[in-house]
């Protein structure tokens, strides 16, 4: 099993920034086995959707609509993989989750909540 748990949501106005984390908790073996992490976002209404993922340190792939505002990156000594997103816009409201895909399995955290005002 692999836990995830997110922090850094919250509410900003349009054009302000946040930064998302997901910490990776579980067994040495199970960490040491996660493939790739990535966030996902869903919006009331909406199917969950791709944010961002992120497979190693370099090979990185981003929704469109959050491309040259959003980074995501890893840190493999913390098992932590952030999401920093600038300029943010009201369509970015929505709930944000972090994944994680191990063995052939997928991880899900609890969802932080971002909302943006306009």
């Amino acid at each position: 099993q692999v836990r995830l748990v997110e922090s850094g949501g919250g509410l900003v106005q349009a054009g302000g920034s946040l930064r998302l984390s997901c910490a990776a908790s579980g067994s040495i073996f199970m960490i040491n086995s996660i493939d790739d992490m990535g966030w996902y976002r869903q919006a009331p209404g909406k199917q969950r959707e791709l944010v961002a993922r992120i497979r190693g340190r370099d090979s990185i792939n981003y929704a469109d609509s959050v491309k040259g505002r959003f980074t995501i990156s890893r840190d493999n000594a913390k098992n932590t993989v952030y999401l920093q997103m600038d300029s943010l816009k009201p369509e970015d409201t929505a709930v944000y989750y972090c994944n994680a895909a191990a063995l052939y399995k997928d991880y899900w955290g609890q969802g932080t909540q971002v909302t943006v005002s306009s």
